[in-house]
C-alpha cells in the first residue's frame, strides 16, 4: 500500500512530472478502465430490460431530489448570515465549486447510477446470497436505518482507502484542493472517484433492501446528511456532534496543514473514534485554513485575480499525469 505521502507532495515535484514527458498514471488508467467496463455492464443491463431512461431519470430524481437542492439553497443562505469564514458570494472558490456542481448533475449523476445498476447486477449475479431475506419482516424504518448506518461504515472505508492508496489519492485530492469551502464543496470531487465507495455502499444497501424498493429513500437522505458537513459555517451540532458529522468537525478534515488521516466519517462520528481518528473541534477556536498544503494540485487561485474556466479541464486531468 502507498501513501499519499510519495504522490505529488509539492509543487516542484509537479513541475518535475510535467517536464518528465508524456508518460500517463497507470493505476490512474486501470481506475479509468473498470470504471468504464462497470458503465458498459449498468448500460447493457437497462438496455436489455428497456430501463436505461427510466433508470437515468431515477437517479437524478434520488440524488438531485427537491429536498437536496432545498437544502443546499439553505445551507448557502446560513453561510451569509454566519459564516465560519467571511468569503464573498463570487469567491473563485464557489465559482469553482459551483462549475463542479453543474458537472455533476449532467455527468456524475447518471455515471452514479450506472454504477449503481452494475454493482447491484454483479451482485445479485454471482453474491445473491449476501441478500439477508428475512429482514422483510422487520418494519421499514429500522431496514432503512441500519442500512444507512452500514452504508456510512462502507463509505468511511472507502474514504480511508483515498487517503492511503496514491492511486485513490490522486483523484481524492481534486475535493480537498478547495481553499474556500462551501456547501457546493461537497459536489467538488473527480467523477472516477467513486468507484470505491459505489460498490462498498451498495453491499448493503442490495443485502438488506434487494428489491423493495427502498433504495431512493436511503440514497437521497443520505446525499442530505453528507452534504452538510460541507458547510461554511461554524456549527459543532453540540451533543449531536459527538454522534453526527458537524461542519466544524469535517473542516478540520480538509485543514490546510493537513488532517494525516483524521476525521474521516462521511455522516456518523462512530467510526473515527472507533479507529482512533476523531479529532473534535475546540470550543471557541478560530476555524481552520483549508486546501492543500504546498498546492500539488493547480487551485483556482493559481489564475491570477480571475478564475480560469480551464481549471477544470486541468484538475480532471491531473490524476493521470505522470508521478
Amino acid at each position: 500500500m502507498t501513501t499519499i505521502g510519495a504522490v505529488l507532495s509539492a509543487p516542484a515535484g509537479r513541475d518535475r512530472a510535467r517536464r518528465g514527458g508524456a508518460r500517463l498514471c497507470g493505476p490512474t488508467l486501470v481506475v479509468a478502465l473498470a470504471t468504464a467496463g462497470l458503465v458498459w455492464t449498468g448500460i447493457s443491463t437497462l438496455v436489455r430490460s428497456g430501463g436505461l431512461g427510466r433508470a437515468l431519470a431515477g437517479g437524478w430524481a434520488e440524488l438531485l431530489a427537491p429536498v437536496v437542492l432545498a437544502l443546499v439553497v439553505v445551507l448557502a443562505l446560513c453561510e451569509r448570515r454566519w459564516p465560519a469564514e467571511p468569503r464573498g458570494i463570487l469567491a473563485r472558490g464557489h465559482l469553482h465549486d459551483a462549475i463542479f456542481f453543474a458537472l455533476h448533475v449532467v455527468a456524475v449523476i447518471p455515471l452514479m447510477t450506472l454504477l449503481g445498476v452494475a454493482f447491484a447486477q454483479l451482485l445479485g449475479g454471482h453474491a445473491g446470497w449476501i441478500e439477508i431475506r428475512w429482514t422483510a419482516a422487520w418494519p421499514r424504518w429500522l431496514v432503512l436505518t441500519l442500512a444507512l448506518v452500514l452504508m456510512d461504515a462502507a463509505n468511511w472505508l472507502a474514504h480511508w482507502a483515498d487517503h492511503r492508496v496514491a492511486a485513490l489519492w490522486r483523484l481524492h485530492a481534486v475535493h480537498h484542493s478547495q481553499e474556500e469551502l462551501s456547501v457546493l464543496t461537497s459536489f467538488r470531487a473527480h467523477p472516477l472517484s467513486h468507484l470505491a465507495g459505489f460498490f462498498l455502499a451498495t453491499i448493503p444497501v442490495v443485502a438488506l433492501t434487494g428489491d423493495r424498493g427502498m433504495a431512493p429513500a436511503l440514497i437521497t437522505a443520505y446525499v442530505c446528511l453528507g452534504t452538510l458537513p460541507h458547510a461554511n459555517v461554524p456549527w459543532s451540532l453540540g451533543p449531536l456532534g459527538k454522534v453526527v458529522v458537524s461542519p466544524a468537525y469535517h473542516r478540520l478534515h480538509h485543514s490546510f496543514e493537513g488532517s494525516d488521516g483524521l476525521n474521516l466519517g462521511v455522516v456518523l462520528t462512530v467510526w473515527d473514534v472507533l479507529a482512533g481518528r476523531a479529532r473534535f473541534p475546540e470550543r471557541g477556536a478560530a476555524p481552520c485554513r483549508t486546501g492543500l498544503a504546498g498546492r500539488p494540485l493547480r487551485t483556482e487561485r493559481d489564475g491570477g485575480d480571475r478564475w480560469q474556466p480551464a481549471l477544470l479541464v486541468a484538475q480532471l486531468a491531473e490524476p493521470f499525469g505522470p508521478r
